[in-house]
């Protein structure tokens, strides 16, 4: 006779909104248990009774088997007394406790869709299938424990079917809070521009239309997308007069991968990542001669596609079947629209035709960008079917948020050793974003229920970000800009104590008040020594010099030519009329409305302008995407001299490489050729300072961040030559290197400056 033992399991992570309990249910059931599971507000609790092995069996499968969606973070096993009882059975959830995490939206699962597509099936071409294995989550919660009355779908009574199947714990939808079908569920609409309802089937309707070579935004998960048929360059140009995008290269949909091999390389790696559940954007170089139009993503060498993330997006790329424009449904600079209200105003000098549907999204959330880097997922932008999952910090901390960079904004909440990063909110140079800013901020701390303890901002005094954080009347931490780039990477890579940090991008307001973007740094979260930089450069007109690239190759050229600027025999020269020069000259002579900047990637848009690549840019990061695509169709010599000066830190100048880029072209060697040389030239200046650094300090950390290392040539040549020099290097993985990752360098700094 064996003796009956009982235990209690406590377990957290994401175990809400995923099928867990009824998944714990049947375990039970396997394992012949009596007792309990419920969730609470932390995550899930579970009482089970039964013979000792079994128990023990029960522990180590709920790790092993636990359900796609689920995340365990934790998993707390104590004996207990037994209480005797037959039977196992799923409790009402609790409010014990704080600290429960929210599963991200995600794309629809196998069986569903199965059903989707089977016209035996009750809910066959219903767009909004979903059972608790898929379907949405993060966009649709309003509130805790993940109850179908703290969803946007409470307000739809289910039928006696759905209602059946929900209370089935052997079914796949029992407590899927989603749940529906066609007679109790949203339903597609169809409206043109001015809301007015369109005859007919909606969803045949809107195929129809982007088959006559209309634009038609899409209500999808996380907010409205703006679709062409992209094989039609008619189409492809209307969007962009009407979107006001000139060149940006648009995301595409595609119904599977065999599909998306038409048109790109794609690797095995990249093919998961398209698969995940998570259904990221993923860019993947072109094919050559695909049908797909050219003004999608002109200039580059590169397609972003995705693959159906939702039923409607199945539904929808399996009708029309070719590949569809699918890009975010918003205007310049702002939030991606997701109120259909809101929707309508936005994009009805855009739109022809809105497929809509009457489930609300609470929370918006863009699409999320991957690219492969060394061969390894590198994120662009961190978003929809990753958020809000937790990311591990580097040990306990006091509770911040951090609000992020001006620029691909997004928030970051911390609660013990956990980071919560924000879904991407865009620039906060509006109103408009702003508040999404200040919506997700509440939202978020709702959703986890974390109550900051410091505000970590920018250092910047002037940002909308800063403005806000220093109202909140907590303790603020202001961060510069770079320091948390480099903190960003070391969290992420688990890094504590000190590193060198090599931090390259366009704009970030410096310690000594002006604009840095070429960094080396050496520090940790603490604080941080500016040990080196590039050499600075005027930035003739101000803000101007951002957006028209030949004002940097020209003050690129008066570094090296002074006064005699003007007489180069280079093209970038005739930007400026001749009645024009005299004033600029005086600008880069005495500094008037031409800030210094040690930006790389002005550095970046200088040679681009120099090159005849691009003189003025549609899009952040213009000159130098075409810069990079260039330089990967070209062969590299040595690299270009360049100086290392300074006393108190290393400055690496560049002026020698600009003369000798001049001279190439003099020569007539090819653009080309000339590109890929100077990104050679790049990393090998950076390396060479990394070793003179480390001389001194003794240091062979080397982390690598900021937008500039979303260059792929760039990077690899950098962390190469770093790793063959023997230096440890740590690039960026689970947050972008760009400033979509900058609030999680700012928490972890906040939390150790308010610490100490």
């Amino acid at each position: 006779m064996t003796s009956r033992e009982r235990a209690s399991l406590e377990i957290d992570g994401i175990v809400q909104g995923v099928g867990f309990r009824p998944f714990v249910y049947r375990l039970a059931l396997r394992f012949g248990l009596s007792g309990w599971v419920r969730n609470t507000g932390k995550g899930v609790q579970i009482e089970a009774e039964g013979e000792g092995d079994d128990l023990l069996l029960f522990s180590h499968a709920l790790r092993e088997e636990a359900p796609p969606l689920a995340v365990i973070g934790s998993l707390k096993f104590e004996k207990i007394a037994p209480a005797g009882g037959e039977g196992f059975v799923i409790l009402d959830s609790a409010k014990a406790g704080k600290g429960g995490e929210i599963a991200p939206d995600c794309d629809v699962c196998d069986d569903c869709l199965a059903e989707l597509f089977d016209p035996g099936n009750r809910r066959y071409l219903y767009p909004f299938i979903n059972c608790t294995n898929c379907g949405p989550r993060y966009s649709i919660i309003k509130g805790i424990p993940y109850d179908r009355p703290a969803t946007t779908m409470a307000g739809f009574a289910m039928c006696d079917d759905c209602l059946a199947e929900y209370h089935d714990p052997l079914n796949r939808r029992f407590h899927a809070q989603p749940n529906a079908c066609p007679v109790c569920g949203p339903r597609l609409n169809l409206v043109d521009r001015d809301g007015a309802a369109v005859a007919g089937d909606p969803l045949g309707q809107a195929l129809a239309a982007l088959c006559e070579g209309r634009v038609v935004a899409v209500k999808g998960v996380g907010g409205y997308h703006l679709a062409v048929d992209a094989c039609s360059e008619a189409a492809v140009g209307l969007l962009r007069r009407r979107k006001k995008r000139d060149e940006k290269p648009f995301a595409m949909l595609a119904a599977d991968l065999d599909s998306v091999r038409r048109f790109v390389h794609c690797s095995e790696l990249e093919a998961r990542l398209l698969s995940g559940v998570e259904r990221p954007i993923v860019l993947m170089r072109k094919l050559p001669q695909t049908p797909v139009a050219e003004l999608v993503a002109p200039g580059n060498c590169w397609f972003g596609f995705m693959l159906p993330g939702n039923p409607l997006q199945h539904l929808l790329a399996r009708g029309f079947g070719g590949p569809l424009v699918m890009t975010s449904g918003n205007l310049s600079d702002e939030p991606i629209a997701y109120r259909d209200d809101e929707a309508l105003a936005m994009l009805s000098g855009i739109a022809d035709l809105f497929l809509t549907n009457d489930r609300e999204i609470h929370t918006r959330t863009d699409d999320s960008v991957i690219r492969l880097y060394r061969g390894e997922p590198l994120f662009l932008r961190r978003s929809r079917g990753y958020v809000p999952r937790a990311l591990a910090l580097p040990g306990e901390q006091t509770s911040v948020l951090a609000l992020g960079a001006e620029l691909k904004a997004t928030l970051c909440l911390t609660r013990g050793a956990q980071g919560f990063l924000s879904q991407h909110i865009g620039d906060l140079k509006n109103a408009a974003t702003m508040t999404s800013l200040e919506d997700s901020a509440g939202h978020l701390q709702r959703l986890l229920e974390i109550t900051p303890e410091v505000i970590a901002h920018d250092l910047h005094p002037d940002y909308l970000s800063t403005v806000y954080g220093q109202g909140l009347g907590l303790p603020c931490v202001a961060v510069q800009h770079h320091h948390a780039h480099m903190a960003s990477c070391m969290a992420e890579n688990g890094l504590d104590g000190e590193a060198i940090g090599v931090i390259l991008d366009g704009t970030g307001y410096g310690s000594d008040g002006t604009i840095w973007g070429g960094e080396f740094l050496v520090g940790g979260y603490q604080g941080f020594e500016r040990r080196g930089h590039f050499a600075q450069l005027r930035m003739p007109g101000g803000d101007a010099a951002v957006k028209e690239p030949y004002r940097m190759a020209l003050s690129a050229l008066y570094q090296v030519h002074g006064a005699e600027l003007f007489s180069q025999p280079l093209a970038v020269c005739e930007q400026v009329q001749v009645s024009d020069r005299p004033l600029f000259l005086k600008m880069l002579e005495k500094g008037i409305n031409a800030p210094l900047t040690s930006s790389c990637g002005r550095l970046f848009d200088a040679v681009s302008a120099l090159l005849s690549v691009r003189d003025r840019i549609s899009y952040e990061g213009q000159a130098a995407i075409e810069l990079e695509a260039l330089a990967e169709t070209g062969s590299a010599s040595e690299p270009y001299p360049y100086l290392v000066a300074g006393e108190a830190g290393c400055v690496l100048d560049f002026g020698p490489a600009i003369a000798a880029i001049c001279a190439d072209l003099a020569a007539g060697r090819g653009r080309a050729d000339i590109a890929r040389t100077f990104h050679r030239t790049v990393a090998a200046g950076i390396v060479d300072v990394c070793g003179r650094i480390r001389t001194a300090s003794g240091l062979g950390r080397v982390v690598l961040s900021g937008g500039v290392f979303q260059n792929r040539l760039l990077t690899e040549d950098v962390a190469g030559q770093l790793a063959a020099g023997d230096f440890n290097v740590y690039c960026h993985r689970l947050v972008p290197p760009n400033d979509g990752g900058v609030a999680l360098g700012q928490a972890v700094i906040a939390a150790r400056i308010f610490r100490e």
